[in-house]
């Protein structure tokens, strides 16, 4: 995935046009690639044992393991961040990257996000409840 969406989708055009716009090109250079790629994704939350919608949608997942959250904001705030980080661990996925287009340089919008620790239970000689460790910070 990287250098895609450097070129035509953002040197050419002017950086501020909506997500929908950029999300498409960066799929077509994506699949360009050789890159699987699916859009709107939609990711069930279950919850004593049955399946709630609740109408979460990922713009993209890329190779089938990369979670792709696209913004167009003048700043990425913390609930960008803590949507991505919700995506990851309701998917069981570990990466994710938060495109901002809204942005001069392409590379200063892209934020990685690797969720290592997820929610699965460690256990200690301490206690066996299931423990979740900090986040790395962003």
């Amino acid at each position: 995935m990287h250098g895609c969406g450097t070129s035509a989708n953002h040197s050419t055009n002017k950086p501020r046009y909506w997500p929908d716009y950029r999300s498409g090109c960066l799929v077509h250079e994506l699949r360009n690639q050789g890159l699987a790629v699916a859009s709107e994704v939609g990711l069930p939350v279950f919850y004593d044992g049955e399946k709630i919608d609740l109408g979460y949608r990922i713009d993209l997942i890329v190779a089938g393991s990369v979670i792709v959250e696209i913004k167009c904001v003048e700043a990425i705030n913390p609930v960008h961040k803590s949507q991505l980080l919700s995506y990851l661990r309701l998917s069981g996925r570990q990466v994710g990257l938060l495109i901002n287009f809204h942005v001069e340089r392409l590379r200063d919008g892209i934020k990685r996000m690797v969720d290592g620790y997820g929610w699965q239970k460690i256990l200690t000689t301490e206690s066996t409840e299931p423990h979740r460790q900090k986040p790395q910070s962003f």
